[in-house]
Protein backbone atom coordinates (compact mmCIF):
# COMPACT_ATOMS: atom_id res chain seq x y z
CA UNK A 1 0.00 0.00 0.00
CA UNK A 2 1.50 3.35 -0.72
CA UNK A 3 0.06 6.34 0.90
CA UNK A 4 -0.08 10.09 -1.24
CA UNK A 5 -2.25 12.92 -0.29
CA UNK A 6 -3.80 10.68 2.18
CA UNK A 7 -5.23 8.10 -0.01
CA UNK A 8 -3.88 4.90 -0.05
CA UNK A 9 -3.94 2.10 -2.81
CA UNK A 10 -5.31 -1.20 -1.91
CA UNK A 11 -4.38 -4.11 -4.11
CA UNK A 12 -6.55 -6.90 -4.11
CA UNK A 13 -5.64 -10.39 -4.98
CA UNK A 14 -5.98 -13.47 -4.47
CA UNK A 15 -2.37 -15.18 -4.28
CA UNK A 16 -2.10 -15.14 -0.89
CA UNK A 17 -5.69 -15.13 0.39
CA UNK A 18 -8.67 -17.56 0.17
CA UNK A 19 -10.45 -14.95 -2.09
CA UNK A 20 -10.51 -11.32 -2.80
CA UNK A 21 -12.76 -10.26 -0.04
CA UNK A 22 -10.83 -11.83 2.60
CA UNK A 23 -7.99 -10.19 0.79
CA UNK A 24 -9.54 -6.63 1.43
CA UNK A 25 -10.78 -7.36 4.82
CA UNK A 26 -7.25 -8.16 6.22
CA UNK A 27 -5.95 -4.82 4.37
CA UNK A 28 -8.60 -2.62 5.45
CA UNK A 29 -8.17 -3.85 9.35
CA UNK A 30 -4.20 -2.06 9.52
CA UNK A 31 -5.38 0.63 7.31
CA UNK A 32 -4.71 4.53 8.71
CA UNK A 33 -6.45 6.57 5.76
CA UNK A 34 -10.15 6.72 4.71
CA UNK A 35 -9.85 7.72 1.30
CA UNK A 36 -8.94 4.56 -0.59
CA UNK A 37 -8.24 3.54 -4.36
CA UNK A 38 -8.81 0.07 -5.26
CA UNK A 39 -6.58 -1.84 -7.46
CA UNK A 40 -7.85 -5.26 -8.89
CA UNK A 41 -5.52 -6.67 -10.79
CA UNK A 42 -7.21 -8.84 -13.65
CA UNK A 43 -9.70 -10.25 -11.22
CA UNK A 44 -12.91 -9.95 -13.38
CA UNK A 45 -15.76 -8.55 -11.10
CA UNK A 46 -19.50 -7.93 -12.04
CA UNK A 47 -21.49 -4.83 -10.53
CA UNK A 48 -22.58 -6.98 -7.40
CA UNK A 49 -18.82 -7.59 -6.55
CA UNK A 50 -18.35 -4.10 -6.53
CA UNK A 51 -21.01 -2.88 -4.88
CA UNK A 52 -19.60 -5.86 -2.27
CA UNK A 53 -16.78 -4.24 -1.91
CA UNK A 54 -18.02 -0.84 -1.40
CA UNK A 55 -20.04 -2.08 1.27
CA UNK A 56 -16.76 -3.84 3.15
CA UNK A 57 -14.90 -0.41 2.74
CA UNK A 58 -18.44 1.38 4.61
CA UNK A 59 -18.01 -1.02 7.05
CA UNK A 60 -14.58 0.02 7.75
CA UNK A 61 -15.35 3.68 7.75
CA UNK A 62 -13.60 4.23 3.83
CA UNK A 63 -14.20 5.81 1.05
CA UNK A 64 -13.59 4.42 -2.30
CA UNK A 65 -12.39 7.31 -4.81
CA UNK A 66 -11.46 5.12 -7.51
CA UNK A 67 -11.25 1.28 -9.25
CA UNK A 68 -8.43 0.26 -11.36
CA UNK A 69 -8.18 -2.78 -13.19
CA UNK A 70 -7.01 -5.02 -16.31
CA UNK A 71 -9.97 -6.32 -16.69
CA UNK A 72 -12.83 -4.44 -19.15
CA UNK A 73 -15.57 -6.01 -17.42
CA UNK A 74 -14.34 -4.83 -13.86
CA UNK A 75 -13.73 -1.12 -15.29
CA UNK A 76 -17.47 -1.45 -17.10
CA UNK A 77 -18.85 -2.65 -13.65
CA UNK A 78 -17.04 0.20 -11.72
CA UNK A 79 -18.03 2.84 -14.62
CA UNK A 80 -21.43 1.26 -14.50
CA UNK A 81 -22.24 2.12 -9.99
CA UNK A 82 -20.74 6.02 -10.91
CA UNK A 83 -17.00 5.11 -9.49
CA UNK A 84 -13.85 6.85 -11.13
CA UNK A 85 -12.32 4.19 -13.07
CA UNK A 86 -8.88 3.58 -14.66
CA UNK A 87 -8.83 0.72 -17.28
CA UNK A 88 -4.74 -0.29 -16.90
CA UNK A 89 -3.30 -2.12 -20.03
CA UNK A 90 -1.07 -5.12 -19.79
CA UNK A 91 2.32 -4.80 -21.35
CA UNK A 92 2.03 -7.71 -23.41
CA UNK A 93 5.82 -8.38 -23.85
CA UNK A 94 6.11 -9.06 -20.32
CA UNK A 95 3.38 -11.83 -20.82
CA UNK A 96 4.57 -15.16 -18.92
CA UNK A 97 1.29 -16.75 -21.39
CA UNK A 98 3.24 -18.81 -24.00
CA UNK A 99 0.55 -18.29 -26.84
CA UNK A 100 0.14 -19.34 -30.67
CA UNK A 101 -0.09 -16.72 -33.10
CA UNK A 102 -3.58 -17.16 -33.58
CA UNK A 103 -4.01 -16.55 -30.14
CA UNK A 104 -1.89 -13.55 -29.96
CA UNK A 105 -3.94 -12.16 -32.61
CA UNK A 106 -7.37 -12.40 -30.78
CA UNK A 107 -6.34 -11.54 -27.99
CA UNK A 108 -5.29 -7.86 -29.25
CA UNK A 109 -7.45 -5.38 -27.89
CA UNK A 110 -8.18 -2.05 -29.69
CA UNK A 111 -8.92 1.41 -27.93
CA UNK A 112 -10.75 4.48 -29.20
CA UNK A 113 -11.18 7.43 -27.41
CA UNK A 114 -13.74 9.50 -27.71
CA UNK A 115 -17.04 9.39 -30.12
CA UNK A 116 -18.05 7.09 -32.91
CA UNK A 117 -19.94 9.77 -34.93
CA UNK A 118 -22.49 8.92 -37.78
CA UNK A 119 -20.61 7.99 -41.08
CA UNK A 120 -18.15 6.54 -38.97
CA UNK A 121 -16.64 3.27 -38.97
CA UNK A 122 -14.39 0.90 -36.54
CA UNK A 123 -13.36 -2.72 -37.19
CA UNK A 124 -10.38 -4.42 -34.85
CA UNK A 125 -9.20 -8.05 -35.23
CA UNK A 126 -9.62 -8.87 -31.90
CA UNK A 127 -11.39 -7.35 -29.09
CA UNK A 128 -12.69 -3.62 -29.48
CA UNK A 129 -13.30 -1.44 -26.50
CA UNK A 130 -14.61 2.03 -26.84
CA UNK A 131 -14.27 4.95 -24.42
CA UNK A 132 -17.28 7.14 -25.49
CA UNK A 133 -20.42 6.80 -27.30
CA UNK A 134 -21.60 5.37 -30.72
CA UNK A 135 -23.70 7.47 -32.23
CA UNK A 136 -26.89 6.68 -34.20
CA UNK A 137 -25.19 5.73 -38.14
CA UNK A 138 -21.78 4.84 -36.70
CA UNK A 139 -20.83 1.28 -37.54
CA UNK A 140 -17.87 -0.51 -34.74
CA UNK A 141 -16.84 -3.97 -35.20
CA UNK A 142 -14.64 -6.81 -34.09
CA UNK A 143 -13.68 -10.42 -34.50
CA UNK A 144 -13.83 -10.59 -30.85
CA UNK A 145 -16.10 -8.40 -28.20
CA UNK A 146 -17.32 -5.33 -27.77
CA UNK A 147 -17.06 -3.04 -24.87
CA UNK A 148 -18.63 0.39 -25.09
CA UNK A 149 -17.73 2.72 -21.82
CA UNK A 150 -20.74 4.77 -22.69
CA UNK A 151 -23.96 4.35 -24.75
CA UNK A 152 -24.43 2.24 -28.15
CA UNK A 153 -26.86 4.00 -30.31
CA UNK A 154 -25.63 2.64 -33.97
CA UNK A 155 -24.68 -0.64 -35.07
CA UNK A 156 -22.59 -3.16 -33.32
CA UNK A 157 -21.32 -6.03 -34.85
CA UNK A 158 -19.42 -8.91 -32.76
CA UNK A 159 -17.52 -11.78 -33.70
CA UNK A 160 -17.48 -10.41 -37.07
CA UNK A 161 -15.68 -13.68 -38.52
CA UNK A 162 -18.31 -15.95 -37.57
CA UNK A 163 -17.04 -16.07 -33.21
CA UNK A 164 -20.49 -17.18 -31.61
CA UNK A 165 -19.19 -16.78 -28.12
CA UNK A 166 -18.53 -13.30 -28.53
CA UNK A 167 -20.37 -10.95 -26.71
CA UNK A 168 -21.37 -6.21 -26.63
CA UNK A 169 -21.58 -4.54 -23.51
CA UNK A 170 -22.41 -1.23 -23.03
CA UNK A 171 -23.43 1.23 -20.20
CA UNK A 172 -26.29 1.80 -22.22
CA UNK A 173 -27.44 -0.79 -24.76
CA UNK A 174 -30.07 0.92 -27.13
CA UNK A 175 -28.29 0.33 -30.55
CA UNK A 176 -29.98 0.50 -34.20
CA UNK A 177 -29.10 -2.97 -34.43
CA UNK A 178 -26.75 -5.72 -33.38
CA UNK A 179 -24.91 -8.65 -34.69
CA UNK A 180 -23.16 -11.70 -33.00
CA UNK A 181 -21.37 -14.10 -35.87
CA UNK A 182 -24.10 -14.74 -38.64
CA UNK A 183 -27.34 -13.46 -35.76
CA UNK A 184 -28.69 -10.42 -36.19
CA UNK A 185 -31.41 -8.61 -33.89
CA UNK A 186 -32.82 -4.70 -32.89
CA UNK A 187 -32.04 -3.11 -29.88
CA UNK A 188 -34.99 -2.69 -26.99
CA UNK A 189 -36.90 -0.14 -27.28
CA UNK A 190 -37.70 0.08 -23.48
CA UNK A 191 -35.87 2.84 -21.40
CA UNK A 192 -32.41 0.98 -19.84
CA UNK A 193 -32.59 1.43 -16.37
CA UNK A 194 -29.82 3.69 -14.79
CA UNK A 195 -27.00 2.75 -13.48
CA UNK A 196 -27.18 -0.92 -14.67
CA UNK A 197 -24.63 -1.98 -17.66
CA UNK A 198 -26.22 -4.44 -20.21
CA UNK A 199 -24.24 -7.26 -22.21
CA UNK A 200 -25.51 -8.91 -25.45
CA UNK A 201 -24.88 -12.52 -26.30
CA UNK A 202 -26.05 -15.81 -28.13
CA UNK A 203 -28.02 -17.67 -26.28
CA UNK A 204 -30.23 -20.90 -27.41
CA UNK A 205 -29.57 -19.47 -30.98
CA UNK A 206 -30.71 -15.48 -30.16
CA UNK A 207 -29.29 -12.78 -29.09
CA UNK A 208 -30.33 -11.91 -25.36
CA UNK A 209 -29.40 -8.81 -23.12
CA UNK A 210 -29.07 -9.24 -19.92
CA UNK A 211 -27.33 -6.41 -16.75
CA UNK A 212 -23.54 -7.21 -16.83
CA UNK A 213 -24.23 -9.22 -13.60
CA UNK A 214 -25.82 -12.03 -14.88
CA UNK A 215 -22.97 -12.92 -16.66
Amino acid sequence: MNSENQKTIITIEESKYTNWKLCLKNKLRILKSNLIEIDCKDLDLSCADISEISDIANQNNCKITCFCSTSTKTIVSSQSLGYRSQFIVQNCSNSTLQINEQNLIFSKTHFHHGTVRSGDYLDSPGDLLILGDVNPGAIVSAEGNIIIWGRLLGIAHAGSKGNTQATISALQLRPVQLRIAKKVARGPKEKPQIGLAEQASINSEEIVISPLDSI
